[in-house]
């Protein structure tokens, strides 16, 4: 008898879950004005603006673009700053994106900026769940510790943060000036 309750507890735990997913992901699609990957028109980053690209189709990477790189938290923990190229590098997607208003313009400040270079080749436990790039990305936006996982959530918080739905261009920029 054990084991058939063993399986009730477990559907009922995948139901609660597959139902607090469900509901995040609708509150996060009034946020999002356009996916990455959906939009066609190239937005050169400014700095202080998030940037993102997917790693094998079923996870999104985000950082930070400041002077041309992008600050990014690494898996071992530590914030550096890489070149779009190296962002890249042994992901699955050929493109970064960068987080824009309706009006196209990337959502960028500069206080963004420059907490993102300061946080450079610092250390943060790392963890996906509870720590990881777009934790990050979202306390370098609001300046305080973020307490959220996942690229919905992210995209919530750009949302209300500028006051504008997201819309996901890819990024331009002129790979012959960085280096690996």
């Amino acid at each position: 008898m054990p084991i058939p309750l063993l399986w009730l507890g477990a559907g009922l735990a995948a139901g609660y879950s597959a139902l607090r997913y469900a509901e995040k992901e609708h509150a996060d699609h009034q946020s999002l004005g356009a996916s990455p990957g959906t939009l066609t028109k190239s937005v050169t980053p400014a700095d202080g603006a998030v940037v993102c690209c997917g790693i094998y189709g079923v996870l999104e990477h985000t950082g930070i673009w400041v002077d041309g790189r992008i600050i990014e938290l690494a898996g071992n923990g530590l914030v550096r700053a890489v070149s779009p190229e190296r962002f890249l590098h042994n992901r699955s997607g050929d493109h970064i994106f960068v987080a824009c208003n309706d009006h196209n313009e990337p959502l960028a400040e500069d206080a963004v900026a420059c907490r993102a270079a300061h946080k450079v080749y610092t250390y943060m436990p790392y963890n996906l769940i509870d720590n990881n790039c777009h934790q990050l990305c979202a306390s370098l936006i609001t300046d305080s510790q973020a307490s959220l996982t996942g690229f919905g959530e992210l995209n919530s918080l750009l949302a209300a943060s500028y006051q504008s739905k997201i819309y996901w261009h890819p990024a331009a920029w002129d790979a012959r000036r960085h280096v690996l």
